[in-house]
């Protein structure tokens, strides 16, 4: 079962690899192309278009390399048979948030190719999900507390609810009750 699951996931990466090496290559063009298409007064582009191009790009390439190289499968070169899978391109966590910033910086490029060099504020969807992730997940709780100051009526219930259960769970183990020694009492 596990081979299987092994065998899903490289055909899963070997795809998206293949993406990956597409989507470095294919918006540059059709933005390109749609410049000249669209928009031919901006063809050649301004220095300050290059330059957000480049500073744009870059990240960008690392990031896929960075995807290649920890996604891609490794075969036998003599058998063709699977030693690794790779890492999962489909987890969740800094793997998605690669990809997201990937698929922003693609977005951007094809979108400034059609509308104009305004669409790559765009772009700033990546720093601004950045700092709220780092508010609700570090800051806030870091200096306004985990939970809020009131709790509201349904909280206060669920909470007697639940100690009258410990209570009940407790008395029973100090008892002996057979159906709760194998249990832990949460606190």
């Amino acid at each position: 079962m596990a081979n299987a699951s092994a065998k899903r996931i490289a055909g899963q990466n070997e795809s998206t690899v293949k993406t990956l090496k597409l989507g470095m290559l294919l918006p540059t063009l059709v933005s390109l192309l749609l410049r000249f298409l669209l928009r031919r007064s901006s063809l050649p582009p301004s220095k300050s278009s290059l330059a957000l191009y480049i500073v744009t790009f870059l990240p960008a390439f690392f990031l896929s390399n960075y995807l290649i190289k920890i996604g891609q499968p490794r075969r036998d070169p003599t058998t063709g048979t699977l030693i690794s899978y790779g890492e999962d391109l489909g987890q969740a966590g800094v793997t998605e948030w690669c990809f997201d910033i990937l698929y922003v910086t693609w977005a951007c490029q094809i979108g400034s190719g059609v509308f104009g060099e305004w669409f790559w504020w765009l772009y700033m969807v990546i720093p601004l999900y950045a700092i709220f992730k780092l508010w609700t997940s570090v800051i806030s709780p870091m200096f306004l507390g985990r939970g809020s100051s009131a709790p509201s009526e349904e909280g206060s219930e669920k909470t007697t609810a639940t100690s009258k259960r410990q209570e009940k769970l407790k008395k029973r183990q100090e008892k002996g009750d057979p159906r709760v020694k194998m249990q832990s009492v949460r606190k």
